[in-house]
């Protein structure tokens, strides 16, 4: 009996190393594949210990059986079939279920009980779970809606009405909370619940596409807080030391998108979106522009051709072109005519924090090329060729110099200082901040007007063949 006894503790301590060794593993593209790996099967270690403490009959281990099974498949599915583009809703949809997670967990021992008569560790855990895992799911719910065009955010959340709405539903919240630990199974609990998911809906649906990065970020952090606290609900160690690192993991990472957008958490979660009430992306008047200048493909390679240094800045119009794999044949092709080649990231590039990191690891990009801002930025002085695939914001310079523009202040990866830019859009359209760029319309840049795959493959038809022309002259 010592032995059985014994055997769940091991159990969870062989599962929160490997966590911490997957975790540690997933900061490098090299090893993250193996990495996610070892963080499933601590996953799985964990629910096996805590599985094997409990008196369960048949039925609840084939319930139990079933439940695995059809989680499984449908985890393999949306991984094997969900295209880059729809990454961020994936991630949003993915904390949403984290936050139903625990929150059911949370639900489950206060309706039924976990044995005897729950603590007061285990009542604060069981108001908190309930609390943050059912913001997280209604939350991450309507992000996903917005980022899929589903949603649209109502005029009456842009007024001040939005917050008498909010703080009165927090106040639901505050009432349940308070009132829960006397009364477990009673309405105080429907009331928590209720009140916290209406919360959750209304803090998120005012927030525009600008924004999706904070608030996916920020959503992440609470699916781990939530995780955390189901840790002490049910006494699993690992769910306490998971939902600890994901949530701190989460609030930083959302500080660093709040920086990179200069922007503060408060700023976004209660003063508006960036770029109005925009749900999905950017759109924009296109006119306004005077001085823009217009090349071919060809002009383009023939720049690339003597260039001896080139950045390319990844912006969401390549992964809605799904052009990562025709961009690194291109880089393979520049190196491979001794041209120094480097990717420039921007943290709230795309929809999602990483997104570009995902979408150019996924073509096998070496990680070593992809800088951040605060590396190449001084080196943009000394790039012959800088080509910006369907990024706007976060190139434009008028955040540095216009005090004027909403983008003031906001960090920005410093393109104007090189020699030559080649900017690869579909139109002028804005972006999510809804102002023009003034990088179109400096002398050193050039606009590519298409499709980035289109223009990628282009490029990559005309160094070939003026390869080939050279070595027919020789």
């Amino acid at each position: 009996m010592a032995g059985l006894n014994l055997l769940p503790a091991l159990i969870d301590l062989v599962a929160v190393l490997l966590l911490a060794l997957g975790i540690k593993g997933l900061s490098k593209v090299s090893t993250a594949r193996s990495a996610n790996g070892l963080a499933a099967l601590a996953m799985g270690l964990a629910v096996l210990g805590l599985l094997i403490q409990q008196p369960l009959s048949p039925q609840a281990w084939l319930w139990i059986a079933i439940g695995t099974t059809v989680g499984g498949l449908l985890g393999l599915v949306t991984a094997r079939r969900v295209p880059m583009t729809a990454m961020p809703e994936t991630v949003a949809l993915f904390n949403g279920c984290g936050g139903m997670a625990s929150l059911l967990v949370a639900l489950g021992v206060a309706l039924y009980g976990s044995g005897g008569s729950p603590g007061l560790v285990e009542q604060i855990s069981i108001v908190i779970s309930v609390f943050v895992g059912a913001i997280t799911f209604s939350g991450s719910i309507v992000a996903m809606g917005k980022l899929q065009g589903w949603i649209d955010t109502p005029g009456w959340t842009q007024s001040s009405l939005r917050h008498g709405v909010n703080i009165a539903l927090a106040v639901a919240c505050l009432v349940g909370a308070l009132a829960l630990p006397g009364a477990m199974a009673g309405s105080p609990l429907w009331l928590l619940v209720v009140a916290s998911s209406l919360l959750g809906i209304g803090v998120t649906l005012p927030i525009g596409g600008a924004d999706m990065p904070v608030v996916i970020s920020l959503l992440n952090s609470y699916s781990g807080v939530a995780a955390a606290a189901a840790g002490f609900v049910v006494g699993s160690q690992l769910l306490i030391v998971a939902g600890a690192m994901v949530g701190a993991a989460g609030l930083i990472l959302t500080q660093v998108m709040c920086t990179a957008m200069n922007r503060s958490l408060v700023s976004v979660l209660f003063g508006g979106a960036l770029g109005g009430s925009a749900s999905v992306g950017g759109g924009g008047d296109e006119a306004g522009y005077t001085r823009i200048t217009s090349c071919s493909a060809e002009e383009c390679a023939l720049a690339l051709e003597a260039a001896e240094r080139v950045v390319f800045v990844p912006g969401y119009g390549l992964a809605v072109a799904q052009a990562q794999h025709a961009l690194r044949e291109l880089s393979k092709l520049l190196e491979a005519h001794g041209v120094e080649v480097s990717y420039a990231i921007h943290p709230v590039a795309g929809r999602m924090p990483g997104h570009m990191n995902v979408l150019l690891a996924e073509a096998d990009v070496p990680y070593e090329q992809l800088l951040e801002m605060d590396t190449i930025n001084p080196e943009f002085p000394r790039t012959d060729v800088v080509i910006v695939l369907g990024a706007n914001d976060v190139v434009n310079p008028d955040a540095k110099s216009d005090s004027s523009s909403p983008l003031y202040g906001m960090p920005v990866l410093e393109v104007d200082q090189a020699r030559q830019v080649f900017v690869v859009k579909r139109s002028l359209g804005a972006g999510y901040a809804g102002i023009k760029n003034a990088l179109f319309e400096l002398p050193q840049t050039a606009m590519v007007f298409g499709d980035a795959k289109v223009v990628l493959n282009g490029l990559l038809s005309e160094l070939r063949s003026m390869g080939a022309g050279k070595k027919a002259a020789a």
